[in-house]
């Protein structure tokens, strides 16, 4: 029988509280016993034997105070869009007329994804999967994702619940 494999003897077991009263870690005290560190563990756990938790305080490195070249992050400044009763106003002045009329909207700025820039409008045109997919790109309302025209369309009123269930039926 190898020597790690050896049982718990008495002999054994005095060591390990004397290596414990010693203050010796439990890694230490595996090695000087010849077994594992769990196996002391185990039988420190058996034995009730512990340690109080601020024992090896002194031991565990500081952490590292931080460096004097703190710099803050840089600021970026914060864009608030409209809110939704303030976008709702916003449609309301620029499209007086109750109706919402679904013509076509001329789009003569079409580009793809990678050239659309922040004040440009991102209503899609056509299918994803066509040839000639493309975004509007037309100058964007403030506060909006979309166009003008665009916006009447994606921003609709919400009809009261009796015209709903009037039109279905």
């Amino acid at each position: 029988m190898s020597h790690i494999q050896q049982g718990w003897t008495s002999d054994r077991v005095e060591l390990l509280k004397k290596f414990f009263d010693a203050g010796l870690s439990c890694s230490q005290i595996a090695c000087e016993i010849g077994t594992t560190r769990n196996a002391v563990i185990g039988k420190m756990h058996r034995l009730g034997l512990s340690r109080p938790k601020n024992m090896f305080a002194d031991r565990i490195k500081p952490r590292r105070a931080p460096s004097d070249t703190w710099r803050p992050k840089a600021l970026r400044p914060k864009l608030r869009g409209l809110s939704i009763s303030a976008q709702r106003e916003a449609l309301r002045a620029a499209y007086p007329g109750s109706a919402v009329h679904e013509t076509a909207i001329e789009s003569p700025h079409k580009c793809s994804l990678l050239e659309l820039r922040p004040a440009q409008c991102r209503w899609p045109i056509s299918e994803p999967d066509a040839a000639d997919f493309a975004f509007c790109a037309n100058p964007s309302l403030d506060g909006f994702s979309y166009c003008a025209g665009h916006a009447r369309l994606a921003y609709r009123p919400r009809r009261p619940l009796n015209q709903f269930l009037i039109a279905a039926a």
